[in-house]
């Protein structure tokens, strides 16, 4: 046993020392797009970086935090995410294991004839390495490289799914708040339309209004029940899809909150936007397209070692009798050393496709890692071109609805005086509604392109 360490060891290091890599050197494919956002004016500079502020720091509802903690507990993607990051370390053990021999115990027994009528019966037991392959030319470290690349992409994944789960609650959370306005804003204006609508009624039939009136009047109002059902099941869509985000329903605090949370009340930091290239650090998307970028790389140089020998050692030691008392006596020990050596002559190109769907595989890799650059700059500049025009939509649209209360005011005043008729004085109140529940809905696309930002430039992956 001892004889067969010192003339197998040295063999072992030499090889080890010697083992080379086909892996091709790694080069970064250059970001194929601009240096500078094409943002209609220059985006805020102060601030802290998305990617370094975290979720609890940027949000700063307490109901809304509560409600992402729950999400990033019970999401099933971002479970399903997590157990990938599982699969891939459990396959970066066996790719490791692969470079190390397997050692095992073994007993044996075998009764055989001799051809006379009688039996030899041989018994043994050692130690047995079955087939280890002595990595001369890199192919399994080649192939661990890959399963190592695979595992911290899997890594990047799970940020990816942590920042989409965490901003799609915000985004979800906020619709529901909006939701919440206009349905109490619909209720108001059809309970005002009801009165009018009555009184109207009155009118009509003492011949004080005209029937023209009185079927306007109508139609507003239910026009205001038609606005009223729509957001109601608006309302029901938007908790439903909260409560799958969620993985549970929602709590019935959070619940009670969203009906007194105003959208005008809520803040959200002022991010700035760097530059493009910063995309390739804050990004984890795009770490994980790079590092499947790597994994790629790495199977080249696999696929190329396979035209190579492949040298294994099978080896076995240990004692031999032909009974078993006598089986670790003295001058029963002993060792089998079966090395092979695999020469690829003839395999029909089977290696040649092999190398060559592993460079193609290479190149869709780039491809993927150059597009995952490219979605990332238009989502940053989309989320920055909505953050100054949003700004002044929703600056424009306050204005607008002032000027429409205004109006209903006067033109209510003079319908008092008899200076403007009803079906000004409706037409007044149709446009108001209009109005209101268009400043609801651009301060909500306000918001929510905000937490689109965070989201772009790399925000929400790091824990409160």
């Amino acid at each position: 046993m001892n004889k067969f360490v010192l003339r197998v060891a040295p063999l072992v290091a030499a090889l080890g020392v010697c083992g080379c890599s086909f892996i091709p050197t790694y080069e970064r494919p250059a970001a194929p797009v601009p240096a500078q956002w094409p943002a209609a004016s220059p985006p805020a500079s102060a601030g802290q970086a998305a990617s370094d502020l975290p979720w609890s720091d940027f949000f700063t509802d307490a109901s809304l935090r509560q409600l992402i903690a729950l999400a990033l507990a019970n999401n099933r993607d971002l479970r399903m995410a997590v157990l990938n990051i599982e699969l891939a370390r459990a396959q970066l053990g066996l790719r490791r294991a692969d470079q190390w021999p397997t050692v095992n115990a073994v007993a044996t027994g075998t009764r055989s004839p001799t051809g006379t009528g009688k039996y030899i019966t041989v018994d043994s037991a050692g130690l047995l390495i079955t087939s280890y392959e002595l990595d001369f030319f890199g192919r399994v470290a080649s192939l661990k490289e890959q399963a190592l690349s695979q595992y911290l992409a899997s890594q990047e994944g799970s940020r990816t799914a942590r920042i989409s789960l965490v901003a799609s609650v915000a985004q979800t959370w906020l619709a529901l708040a909006a939701d919440g306005e206009l349905l109490a804003l619909s209720r108001h204006t059809l309970a005002t339309r009801e009165e009018s609508l009555r009184l109207t009624q009155l009118r009509f039939d003492h011949g004080a209004a005209s029937e023209l009136d009185l079927r306007l009047a109508q139609s507003l109002t239910e026009a205001a029940r038609v606005a009223l059902a729509q957001q109601q099941r608006q309302h029901a869509l938007d908790e439903n899809a909260l409560a799958l985000l969620l993985g549970q329903p929602l709590p019935e605090e959070a619940r009670a909150h969203l009906v007194a949370v105003s959208l005008a009340q809520l803040q959200l930091a002022e991010l700035p936007a760097g530059a493009p290239s910063d995309l390739l650090i804050s990004r984890p998307d795009i770490r994980q397209a790079e590092a499947q970028l790597v994994a790629a790389n790495a199977n080249i140089g696999a696929a190329r070692a396979a035209f190579f020998p492949r040298i294994s050692l099978t080896v076995g030691a240990g004692s031999a009798s032909n009974s078993l008392s006598g089986l670790f006596k003295g001058g029963t020990w002993g060792f089998t050393p079966t090395p092979q050596l695999l020469m690829p002559l003839f395999d029909a190109g089977r290696n040649q496709a092999g190398l060559d769907a592993a460079k193609s595989g290479r190149e869709i890799a780039v491809a993927q890692y150059e597009k995952a650059i490219q979605s990332a700059f238009r989502e940053v500049a989309d989320a920055l071109a909505g953050r100054d025009t949003l700004a002044e939509q929703l600056r424009a649209q306050q204005a607008l609805t002032s000027a429409e209360s205004a109006r209903s005011r006067l033109v209510e005043l003079r319908l008092r005086h008899g200076a403007s008729s009803q079906l000004d004085w409706l037409d007044a109140q149709r446009s108001l509604f209009v109005a209101e529940q268009a400043v609801v809905l651009a301060r909500m696309a306000y918001l929510q392109n905000q937490v689109t930002l965070y989201k772009t430039l790399g925000g929400g992956a790091s824990a409160p």
